[in-house]
């Protein structure tokens, strides 16, 4: 099997490496401008290359940051509690690190699917260090979240079911079988709400899936573990600019939850004729949308 070391970097950029409070860190930076954090998804494949059309549009006049998150690409994949306040952690350490950079300034950041409930939470504690927030196919608007105001880090994790992903051979079995190719291209199938899936993504989901410790944060994914009971609360929490955009196709439609967005000023709500990735389906029209959000 081959190591972390020898996994193909996921986009064509310097890659750096730094220890922080969530262990070892790894991100990609290239461009010059306006600061810019890229923050991909978790799933049972997560990975880097899931912003890549972003990362290369962006990094013609923007200082782009794409991080690997905990248990994923190649950052630190040991075996160790993978939960809420690692995961917000981790995005909060490099944000931090490149508003030193650029000395102060706070940067615009995005993050897709459930990493956006990570963004957001650490938005919420560093303020000062963001300057707009763009959450793509985020988690936590169905209509079922309306009441998620429950503690503080409170998590969904379904006890019996970690119960049982805690046990090597049944953990690591669901996680082959879930990691697949076959299966991996189902779930992106499903996730762009098409046949037509990107191949790339795809073959670097495949490749990612096959490192060491490749299983531990995709296990407390499917646990519950990383989804927010108090979500609602965090979101309503925020004050500066949010955009949220998603697709109408897939298996990540509803946001029938938003509803409660329309009357903040701060909010702004948009959909896509796409999947839950828009970036790779209607790459011109999400920039256009990005961009007037930026500016």
């Amino acid at each position: 099997m081959a190591t972390i070391d020898r996994l193909t970097p996921a986009l064509d950029a310097d890659v750096v490496s730094f220890e922080s409070q969530a262990g070892r860190l790894t991100y990609y930076v290239a461009g010059d401008g306006p600061p810019l954090l890229l923050i991909h998804s978790i799933n049972a494949a997560g990975s880097a290359y899931e912003v890549k059309p972003l990362f290369d549009h962006y990094r013609t006049t923007r200082r782009v940051y794409a991080l690997d998150l905990p248990g994923f690409g190649l950052s630190d994949r040991s075996d160790r509690p993978y939960d809420i306040a690692l995961y917000t952690a981790a995005i909060t350490a490099l944000a931090v690190r490149i508003v030193a950079e650029h000395d102060g300034d706070p940067t615009d950041a995005l993050a897709l699917s459930l990493s956006s409930e990570f963004l957001a939470r650490s938005a919420g504690e560093q303020a000062d260090v963001y300057r707009r927030l763009a959450l793509i196919t985020p988690t936590g608007f169905r209509a079922s979240d309306a009441n998620r105001r429950a503690a503080p880090l409170s998590s969904r994790e379904i006890g019996w079911l970690s119960g049982l992903l805690s046990l090597g051979a049944l953990g690591g079995g669901a996680f082959r079988l879930l990691t697949k190719p076959g299966s991996i291209r189902y779930f992106l199938k499903r996730t762009f709400g098409s046949e037509a899936i990107d191949e790339g993504l795809w073959r670097y989901a495949v490749a990612t899936t096959r490192q060491p410790g490749a299983e531990y944060a995709p296990l407390a994914f499917i646990s519950g573990r990383l989804f927010a009971n108090d979500i609602r609360s965090v979101y309503e929490s925020l004050s500066l600019p949010v955009y949220v955009g998603h697709g109408t196709r897939g298996d990540f439609t509803d946001f029938r939850g938003a509803a409660w967005t329309h009357s903040r000023t701060n909010w702004t709500l948009q959909s896509f004729a796409s999947g839950a990735l828009p970036q790779f389906e209607v790459p011109n029209e999400l920039y256009r949308a990005l961009d007037a959000f930026w500016a």
